[in-house]
């Protein structure tokens, strides 16, 4: 079965929707946040731990699960899903953000990209063909197609000449694409650029995917660009089809996404600030690591019905953090993740009330104005 999206309410005063999902893995709700499973691991949690924290669609690497174990491995532990031990559905991104981090411009061709392993050094050659044909093996739930990533900032000609050829490389992907219980979705692109978004949003959606993608945000660019990156392209992206803003996982930007009318979020920020300390709170992030927590007795947030804020101290915690200890990294792992988890199931109820925006203001009002 290939993703179905069904919209179920829209906010009286925005483009912020409450939709379902329909997977072959079940039906969840958006709009979603998933967690980020780069090696077919949500770092430190359980399958069971993401069920816990009520987790939906979780996110796999393409490039990394293609060079350990091997995308050959997985198909015949009978897919990604057996293989991790997750029930819910998957998406697997193409392996295109880590290529291009690795490879040099000029090995950047009409072909596809040659670059080296970050883990030997060896040299290796990505297509959309092959790209596509590992995530086939991976058997994900969605796909996605390979395209590059722009930098920020960008030059008008770079951005045309890559726009353009991830149009082509979409097309590529699209016609390679074999299994069918799986869906492939778009990837809009055009850097920072009005017109580039509009025609890759555009040509992306005559190739006909069964939902769409803004990529490229979120790599260097100031709020303001970023949710201009978003306005230009959305507004020609299918209504009855998902839409999914990649990489970015801040709440702020989250809500502004929302604000917009997109229903899929994914980033690592939540586990990657959590092995450094720090965790998500409404009144802004809080790095436990600071010593006025040495002898804080109460919960990371007493409101927070996750795991770590119903059984554990903020002092507990940073003693584990400063200890080192991989139990610390864990709890605000599954703290900073039900957060964001929490924060679009609240953003649901909002949309169904018309109340988007009041929620909006009164969540930014607290979040900006630390403890």
């Amino acid at each position: 079965m290939k993703v179905k999206y069904q919209l179920l309410k829209k906010d009286g005063k925005t483009n912020a929707r409450h939709g379902l999902l329909h997977t072959n893995y079940g039906t969840v709700e958006t709009p979603m946040f998933m967690p980020v499973g780069t090696q077919a691991t949500v770092k430190t949690l359980s399958p069971e731990e993401l069920k816990d924290i009520h987790s939906g669609v979780i996110l796999s690497n393409t490039y990394h699960l293609w060079l350990r174990p091997g995308e050959d491995i997985v198909a015949k532990a009978g897919g990604l899903h057996r293989f991790m031990n997750y029930d819910g559905p998957i998406l697997t991104d193409s392996g295109g953000f880590q290529v291009f981090s690795l490879a040099d411009k000029k090995n950047i061709t009409e072909e596809g990209v040659l670059f080296k392993s970050h883990i030997n050094g060896e040299k290796l050659f990505l297509t959309p063909e092959k790209s596509i044909e590992i995530q086939n093996k991976l058997d994900s739930d969605i796909a996605m197609s390979f395209d590059e990533c722009i930098p920020y900032p960008a030059s008008y000609e770079y951005a045309k000449k890559s726009t353009e050829r991830t149009i082509r490389w979409a097309k590529r992907g699209k016609d390679a694409h074999k299994n069918e219980n799986q869906s492939l979705f778009g990837i809009v692109q055009g850097g920072e650029y009005e017109d580039l978004r509009k025609w890759s949003a555009q040509e992306t959606v005559k190739l006909g995917f069964d939902g769409y993608s803004i990529g490229g945000t979120s790599v260097g660019e100031d709020k303001p660009t970023m949710y201009k990156m978003i306005d230009d392209a959305i507004v020609y992206l299918p209504e009855d089809k998902p839409r999914y803003l990649m990489g970015v996982g801040d709440p702020i930007d989250i809500l502004e996404g929302v604000e917009r009318g997109v229903d899929m979020f994914d980033c690592v920020l939540p586990t990657r600030i959590a092995r450094h300390g720090n965790a998500f709170t409404h009144h802004g992030k809080i790095n436990l690591k600071n010593a006025k927590f040495k002898e804080d007795f109460t919960p990371i947030e007493s409101e927070c019905n996750c795991y770590a804020c119903k059984h554990y101290t903020k002092a507990y915690i940073r003693h584990l953090i400063v200890a080192n200890e991989t139990f610390g990294q864990r709890l605000l792992s599954i703290h900073n993740l039900r957060f964001l988890i929490k924060l679009v199931e609240d953003l649901r109820i909002a949309i169904d009330k018309d109340a988007f925006l009041s929620y909006k203001e009164n969540f930014i009002k607290e979040y900006q104005n630390k403890e």
